[in-house]
């Protein structure tokens, strides 16, 4: 970079005046002097003029104490050396001006230069304050998504909570029951067993007239199916207790593939005749989980795929572990997931059934169950046609 000279500094002859002028004023000097005149500058060169060669006398331009240039003229030395000091008061006044235009000129490039640091320290300023300015708003769309995400799960426990109260509610009152009406059956399979014994005193014409023997054939496996019947109700009464986890409340191991299982046999009864329910489950180690919330993440994927095939169609359900995780997805042969619709679908609220067809959280919660326990869950369209929906598990 370039330093410019200070306002303050010894002026050279050519910065004071041009040769053109100096010209004009050896022209005039000679008119007044009889004689030519010459400028020679600080190093005795001649500036302007013609120097004679006889009897050549010089007068200093004196400025500062130190000559910048010389009057030389074959003349009178007095009368030369008062012509310098007009050329001296010249040649000052146009040096005050310099240095009163460097000074300015100065104070403007210092001026400039100031403004330029400030323009620059405001510009970088302004860029801490945008990245500032977008840290704070990412952090705030963060905020914002923890919020939503946490109202979510504040809904879901709640849910999961009446749910399971519910389910605590109806299993005691189905329950209590059901002991009496198993015990009573069982009461009667011995009555039954007894009656059958009264054979041997009836007489054969009138035991075969009543047709007692197919009576208590048939008697048998009414209770039998009612004893059958029985311990279905306990079983469903079972996998709801499973699946709401109403004696699970907290974080503890569970068995997924038992859970699976429950929450196919809870599933059962909602889907179409025309729907086939299929699983290939791999053993799998226990998993430390909140299983309540786990199924009602699997129980929200499934009705999703039932909904997708609608009449018919099939919905399978697999399991594996693979070293680090375990591995859940579901699988239906519905009509697959759009390009444009697959980065939407764990969106809150999206869906794409009509106005009742569905709140468009499902899937939402789901996600948000999944990645609580610290897992991933994606979507994709089956090369073969349908739907995926995966879910990793980190054990």
């Amino acid at each position: 970079m370039s330093v410019e000279p200070g306002f303050d500094r010894e002026f050279v002859l050519g910065e004071l005046i041009t040769p053109r002028d100096a010209d004009e004023i050896c022209t005039q000097l000679a008119a007044v002097l009889g004689q030519p005149v010459a400028v020679l500058d600080a190093a005795g060169t001649v500036f302007a003029g013609n120097a004679p060669t006889v009897g050549c006398v010089q007068a200093p331009l004196t400025l500062e104490l130190e000559p910048v240039g010389f009057l030389a003229c074959a003349c009178d030395a007095v009368a030369l050396k008062g012509a310098a000091r007009v050329v001296r008061w010249g040649l000052l006044s146009r040096a005050r001006f310099r240095m009163v235009s460097d000074l300015h000129l100065e104070a403007v490039r210092a001026d400039y230069a100031k403004l330029q640091q400030q323009n620059e320290a405001l510009r970088a300023s302004e860029a801490k304050y945008r990245e500032l300015a977008e840290i704070l708003d990412a952090k705030v769309k963060e905020q914002v998504r923890i919020i939503d995400e946490r109202q979510r799960q504040l809904y879901q426990a709640e849910r999961l909570a009446s749910i399971g109260q519910l389910a605590a509610g109806v299993a005691h009152e189905i329950n209590n029951p059901l002991g009496f009406v198993n015990s009573n059956l069982s009461t009667a399979e011995r009555y039954v067993a007894q009656f059958a014994q009264l054979r041997d005193m009836v007489p054969a014409e009138k035991w075969k007239a009543a047709d007692l023997d197919f009576v208590l054939e048939d008697f048998a496996e009414l209770l039998t199916d009612s004893q059958q019947g029985v311990a279905r109700i306990a079983r469903i009464v079972k996998d709801l207790k499973g699946f709401s986890s109403v004696d699970q409340p907290d974080v503890q191991l569970a068995d997924i593939n038992g859970q699976l299982e429950s929450l196919f046999a809870v599933i059962a009864g909602q889907k179409p005749p025309g729907v086939t329910l299929t699983s290939e489950l791999s053993p799998l180690p226990p998993l430390m989980c909140l299983s309540g919330h786990l199924n009602q993440a699997f129980l929200n994927i499934l009705q999703n795929a039932l909904q997708a095939v609608g009449e018919s169609g099939t919905v399978t359900l697999r399991s594996q572990a693979t070293g680090s995780h375990i591995v859940v997805q579901i699988d239906d042969t519905g009509p697959g997931i759009p390009d444009e619709v697959l980065p939407y679908i764990f969106d809150p609220f999206y869906t794409t059934r009509g106005v009742g067809g569905g709140t468009g959280l499902g899937l939402t919660v789901a996600r948000d169950i999944v990645l609580t326990h610290g897992g991933t869950i994606t979507a994709a369209t089956r090369p073969e046609g349908g739907a995926r929906v995966t879910v990793e598990l980190p054990l």
